[in-house]
């Protein structure tokens, strides 16, 4: 009973560590400090969590099983991005300038699209899904493949 007890506090004790926010301030000697408690009298900021740009080359696998309702309905082409990012603005004018219909989602705007990024496993974006594959980063060339082969 009493190991339920200590494991439960320290489950309890994890969460509310990993919703504290972590600042950035210069110290008095000009080194950058990060912490979740900036000294008193020290002008901080919140570091943001921020969505990375796929920067590698482009990685074409399989998605995982059973996606969820709405890249279900969204129709043949999902696409998870941010509105700062080139390969997703490139991908936009791809899709557009080839008529090709996708539905969006902006993963630092929704909520629930930041989960299900998170759930496919996202590390950066774009993440592009078709046809039970899935793509991270764009290029036309990548795109098409990934297209023919989710056709077979």
């Amino acid at each position: 009973m009493t190991r339920l007890l200590v494991a439960g506090l320290l489950i309890l004790a994890t969460g509310a560590a990993a919703g504290q926010a972590i600042y950035r301030w210069t110290d008095d000697k000009g080194r950058v400090q990060y912490g979740s408690q900036p000294p008193p009298n020290v002008k901080a900021r919140p570091v943001a969590d921020r969505v990375n740009s796929y920067e590698g080359p482009v990685e074409v696998r399989r998605a995982p099983a059973s996606p969820t309702n709405a890249a279900r309905e969204a129709g043949p082409v999902v696409m998870y991005s941010t509105s700062w990012c080139t390969y997703c603005a490139q991908a936009r004018a791809y899709f557009a300038g080839r008529r090709i219909r996708y539905q969006e989602y902006d993963v630092e705007k929704s909520a629930e699209a930041n989960a299900e990024y998170k759930r496919l496993g996202g590390r950066g974006v774009p993440l592009i899904l078709h046809g039970g594959q899935m793509m991270s980063g764009f290029s036309e060339q990548s795109f098409e493949a990934l297209v023919a082969r989710s056709s077979r």
